[in-house]
């Protein structure tokens, strides 16, 4: 008889992949609704810019925590029961900060929240792949970076909505809402087939891909995650591995893609857009309002990057990124120096960092993720993976904590040409390391890795027409 936690059942396939990907809503809503609070806050608590940035920087200390561990135990306890738990945490986590009496609790919360976000972060990607037909799995695996901005947006819906009110506790507690219908509705979901046939489970496996794939072989489909469990034990990677000869490369190209992403300023305006509105004169509302534009351009361009991407090719998108952000960005300095008029700067502001989440988005948003799962070899590629994701979060705390203090002391015309100045450093590191994926087999891939990094001679194949 089979466990009820693991038991299939037959579900609408837009169900499954909905709550599938709602961890990435909690995520987003998360690394954006901070954004309006500090609005509020930073005068209750008389907060200066080094308490500014802890409180937004705590959250990626705790997500470094829990990807660092939810690999271990997706593989434990099942990708369902992990996402099951991190939503409980971050309940926990969010009722704790919308009571926090003080701003060190809030601190201590929200890294607890933190710690959930990096779970599921590092889970539901990989539950998503693993439910998906193989026909649409790029794409479902894509919608939880679509989620993830989706909860960006909704966090700016409802900061702005409550900031009539001032309620900043409403406006951290309405995460509640996304994360008791995740814990709820992941417990009507099945586990993943690649974890009931690793368990022994092949029944429950069999009938979870046809719940989930609908008319596919399902023989094929278990001989296959047969194989894949079979590599991974053979071939499962170490932290050495990542500094042989063969697997250096991708490592260089992999950082690049995780610091860039960080350090072109993105999260800056994640967590503290509404903060440089105020600064520019802009009202608490009027600056959330901005800041809801904001998100639906971010939510707009990364569904977009979707269809697009596999016609364009990884590279010209970041590059084309890079460009685009550059020139706002030094734009941008150039406004908020010489437009004196607080209405003028604001709306200029507003209209430049629209074209630059426009940029980020069609380069930096999605595609580091997709890359940094494609440049690594099979045997490096779970390791690699893991140390590349603390890395960039690693990043998100340096941005998140170092930006209140770097527009306090230099103001935001200077914080946006050193943010203008690491792009253009990207784009001339991206032009020389990074190759094109699109299209190439992973020994294609290597090869051309090998060529730009490694200093070999060997030419890389080219991509398969």
């Amino acid at each position: 008889m089979q466990h009820p936690a693991t038991a299939p059942r037959q579900i609408n396939r837009a169900t499954l992949y909905f709550f599938g990907a709602l961890g990435g809503i909690l995520f987003g809503y998360d690394l954006g609704v901070i954004s309006g609070v500090l609005l509020y806050i930073k005068k209750i608590w008389s907060l200066g810019s080094v308490a500014q940035g802890t409180v937004g920087a705590c959250l990626a200390v705790g997500a470094m925590v829990g990807a660092a561990f939810a690999g271990r135990l997706c593989d434990r306890i099942g990708r369902r029961r992990l996402i099951m738990l991190a939503a409980a945490v971050f309940s926990l986590g969010t009722l704790g900060c919308a009571l926090a009496p003080g701003v060190t609790t809030l601190i201590v919360f929200r890294t607890l929240v933190g710690v959930a976000v990096g779970a599921s972060s590092a889970t539901v990607p990989t539950y998503l792949a693993e439910l998906a037909p193989t026909r649409t799995r790029g794409m479902m695996s894509s919608l939880n970076q679509i989620m993830i901005v989706g909860g960006i947006l909704i966090a700016y819906v409802v900061d702005w909505a409550l900031s009539f009110s001032a309620n900043w506790r409403a406006m951290l507690a309405a995460a509640l809402l996304p994360a008791l219908a995740l814990m709820i509705g992941m417990a009507f979901l099945p586990e993943t087939p690649r974890w009931l046939l690793a368990r022994g489970q092949e029944g429950a496996a069999r009938q979870v891909i046809r719940s989930a794939q609908g008319d596919v072989d399902v023989d094929a489909e278990i001989a296959g995650i047969r194989e894949v469990i079979r590599l991974d034990a053979r071939q499962r990677g170490r932290l050495r591995d990542l500094v042989t000869p063969m697997v250096r490369p991708a490592l260089v190209v992999a950082l690049i893609l995780a610091i860039g992403q960080q350090f072109c300023g993105n999260n800056a305006v994640n967590f503290y857009a509404p903060t440089m509105f105020t600064d520019l004169g802009f009202g608490k509302s009027a600056s959330l309002l901005a800041s809801i534009v904001l998100g639906a351009v971010k939510l707009a361009f990364t569904a977009w990057v979707v269809f697009v991407v596999d016609r364009w090719g990884r590279k010209p998108l970041l590059l084309i990124g890079n460009v685009c952000m550059a020139a706002t960005l030094l734009l941008l300095g150039v406004a908020v120096l010489t437009l004196h008029s607080s209405t003028a700067s604001g709306v200029a502001t507003l209209v430049l960092l629209m074209v630059y989440l426009a940029g980020y988005e069609l380069g930096w948003g999605a595609i580091v993720w997709l890359m940094m799962s494609e440049v690594f070899p099979l045997k490096a590629r779970g390791v690699g993976m893991g140390v590349s994701s603390v890395v960039l979060w690693a990043g998100t705390f340096g941005i998140t904590f170092l930006f209140p203090i770097m527009n306090n002391g230099i103001g935001l015309a200077y914080s946006a040409w050193i943010f203008a100045a690491v792009s253009v450093v990207l784009y001339v590191l991206v032009a020389k390391f990074v190759p094109e994926t699109k299209g190439r087999s992973l020994e294609q891939i290597e090869l051309d890795l090998r060529a730009r990094v490694g200093g070999t001679a060997q030419p890389a194949t080219p991509a398969a027409p």
